[in-house]
C-alpha cells in the first residue's frame, strides 16, 4: 500500500461554553498516526448560545500559499504556517459549512440563508450568490420526508443574486441545510440535510444529479454515483445516482464508558456523528467523526485500514477533512 497522507482535520466543539475551545484545526499523519493541534478556537467573542451555529471550523480549502477555513458568518484566511492573515466577510455569511475550490473561485456554503456564495479569489471580491429554498407547499411536503411521515422528495427553488447588493438579500432561513458544495464540468452540486437529492446547478436552472436520503453531509459526484456521509445513520454510502446501496461502512463507535462527556443529550453531542470526507485516491478515503477521530476506509475491500482518535470527548467532532498539500 503506497504511504498515506497528512490531512488536515477542522473540529468544531458542541455543547462548549463562552471562554472554551469551540473546535480547531488537526494536522494528522495517516500512515504514522501522530497528530497535532495547530489551531484553536478559542476567541472569546463567539456566540455560545444554543447548539451548533457559530461554533468551531468547518470548511478547508488551499489557495496558492494560503489555507482557507470557514467559520460561521466568515472565512478565515492563514498562511500555510498557519499565521491567521485576514478574513472574508459579507453579510449573506451565516453559519458557513463547507466550501470547495475550483480555480481562482472559492464557493462556500451559507447555510444560515440557504445559499451558496462564489468568492473569486483573484479580485477577492464576491461574484455570485444562489439563494436554493423550499417555500410554500414543498416546504411542507420537504418537511414531512424530512421527518420520515412521507417519502417526499421536491426540488427546491433557486434563483441568482448579487451578493454585494443591499436589495433583495435573502432573509435568515435554513429550510434545506445545505452543508455541501462540489464543482465539477461547469456544474454546481449542491445538497444539504433537508434535501433528499444531490442538486445540481447548471446556469440558471437547478436540478436533481442522484437522489440521496435525507441527514447527509459531504454529498458529491463520485465515479458514476454519489458518495456521501449518511450521518443519521452512522455510515458513509456510496450510492447510485438512483439512490440504490452500493458501498456501506460504518463510523467508529467507542466503549461509553471511555468517552467523555457521554452523558449530553444527543441532539447537542454524540458519538459516531460522521462528518468530513476526502478523496485519497486509489479507492481510499479518509472519514471524519465524533469523539474527534480521522478513519480510512478502502472501497475495493469495503473495509476500515486505520483510525486515529484525537480526543474521547464526544463534543469534539470532526467537520472539514482535506489532504495537507504544504
Amino acid at each position: 500500500m503506497v504511504r498515506l497522507p497528512t490531512v488536515v482535520a477542522s473540529t468544531v466543539v458542541r455543547s462548549a461554553h463562552q471562554g472554551e475551545s469551540h473546535g480547531g484545526v488537526y494536522l494528522v499523519d495517516l500512515e504514522s498516526g501522530k497528530f497535532e493541534q495547530v489551531v484553536d478556537y478559542d476567541d472569546p467573542s463567539i456566540s455560545w448560545e444554543g447548539r451548533g451555529g457559530p461554533r468551531g471550523l468547518r470548511g478547508i480549502a488551499f489557495y496558492e500559499d494560503e489555507v482557507y477555513l470557514a467559520a460561521s458568518d466568515e472565512v478565515f484566511v492563514y498562511s500555510k504556517d498557519l499565521r491567521l492573515v485576514r478574513s472574508i466577510k459579507n453579510e449573506h455569511l451565516s453559519v458557513c459549512h463547507e466550501t470547495y475550490l475550483a480555480g481562482d473561485t472559492l464557493y462556500v456554503t451559507s447555510t444560515g440563508r440557504d445559499s451558496v456564495l462564489e468568492y473569486d479569489l483573484r479580485a477577492r471580491t464576491f461574484v455570485r450568490g444562489y439563494h436554493v429554498w423550499f417555500g410554500g407547499p414543498k416546504r411542507y411536503y420537504n418537511a414531512l420526508g424530512y421527518r420520515g411521515k412521507l417519502n417526499a422528495a421536491p426540488i427546491p427553488r433557486m434563483r441568482i443574486f448579487d451578493p454585494n447588493s443591499d436589495q433583495d438579500l435573502p432573509a435568515w432561513s435554513n429550510t434545506c441545510h445545505l452543508n455541501s458544495v462540489w464543482h465539477k464540468d461547469g456544474l454546481l452540486f449542491i445538497s444539504g440535510t433537508r434535501c433528499a437529492h444531490l442538486l445540481q446547478i447548471s446556469g440558471s436552472k437547478i436540478s436533481s444529479h442522484a437522489r440521496i436520503n435525507y441527514g447527509t453531509h459531504n454529498a458529491r459526484p463520485f465515479d458514476d454515483g454519489v458518495l456521501l456521509n449518511d450521518t443519521r445513520e452512522d455510515r458513509i454510502r456510496y450510492l447510485s445516482r438512483e439512490g440504490d446501496g452500493t458501498i456501506s461502512l460504518p463510523v467508529e463507535h467507542y466503549d461509553e464508558r471511555k468517552l467523555l462527556n457521554a452523558g449530553l443529550p444527543k441532539d447537542h453531542a454524540r458519538q459516531g456523528f460522521g462528518r468530513g470526507l476526502c478523496d485519497l485516491g486509489g479507492g481510499l478515503l479518509a472519514g471524519g467523526s465524533s469523539p474527534a477521530t480521522v478513519s480510512v476506509y478502502d472501497l475495493n475491500t469495503s473495509s476500515v485500514v486505520k483510525r486515529v482518535n484525537l480526543t474521547m470527548d464526544v463534543r469534539n467532532a470532526v467537520h472539514g477533512l482535506e489532504i495537507w498539500p504544504f
